[in-house]
């Protein structure tokens, strides 16, 4: 039973992705794009800031390294507060015609912030300890969360295309209800993000911070 609603739920993200599969390489696209910008930009940053910034990272590991105890829930609700938030303004401006460049920004800025943060690990670190501490800190919850985000920001795009195409009231209505509960489900996978980031994630780095 438990195998066969698996599959069911496989098969309908597999059915969801092939009928948006345009919209998703649009995305995903801008996505890249945003994670070369990141990387491009830590590339070319003067070496005062990122004298700057290294010194600050480097506190923070010591900082952590120091912490006998962490606030699991404090964090957890500032985590889930950040994701919702995210998922919330994705929704909102995925309603509205003018709203859609607003959507790309938002994933290109994702992708520039996850560039960013990887560059800057590996520059600083090095390629062995950085990929290290990147595994660590931000693999796990971004397997669901970047997914999540994109798909959510797929959805703003299809709504716009409906409303583009057929301006019927009633089916417009139909399309954003579609679009309210998908971003619900997609709100709840963020959630879930949100507590892989701060249980596994955060307790997996306690472990290993030692070495870094």
């Amino acid at each position: 039973m438990r195998e066969k609603k698996q599959f069911k739920v496989l098969k309908i993200v597999k059915e969801h992705v092939l009928n948006n599969k345009k919209e998703y390489v649009i995305i995903f696209l801008i996505f890249v794009i945003g994670i070369f910008s990141g990387v491009f930009f830590i590339n070319h940053l003067q070496e005062t800031p990122k004298t700057e910034i290294t010194n600050y990272l480097n506190q923070f590991i010591e900082k952590f390294k120091g912490l006998e105890s962490v606030n699991n829930i404090e964090l957890l609700k500032n985590a889930m507060m950040k994701n919702i938030g995210l998922a919330i303004v994705i929704w909102f401006f995925g309603t509205t015609v003018i709203g859609i460049p607003i959507v790309f920004a938002i994933i290109l800025y994702r992708g520039f912030c996850l560039g960013y943060t990887i560059s800057l690990c590996i520059t600083i670190m090095g390629l062995g300890k950085g990929i290290s501490f990147i595994l660590v800190t931000l693999l796990l919850q971004n397997i669901l969360l970047i997914p999540a985000i994109l798909a959510l920001a797929v959805s703003g795009v299809k709504l716009y295309k409906s409303i583009v195409k057929d301006k019927t009231k009633e089916n417009v209505k139909i399309e954003i209800v579609r679009h309210t509960v998908f971003s619900i489900i997609m709100l709840l996978v963020l959630v879930i993000a949100s507590m892989v980031e701060i249980f596994m994630s955060t307790n997996l780095l306690k472990v290993v911070i030692k070495y870094f």
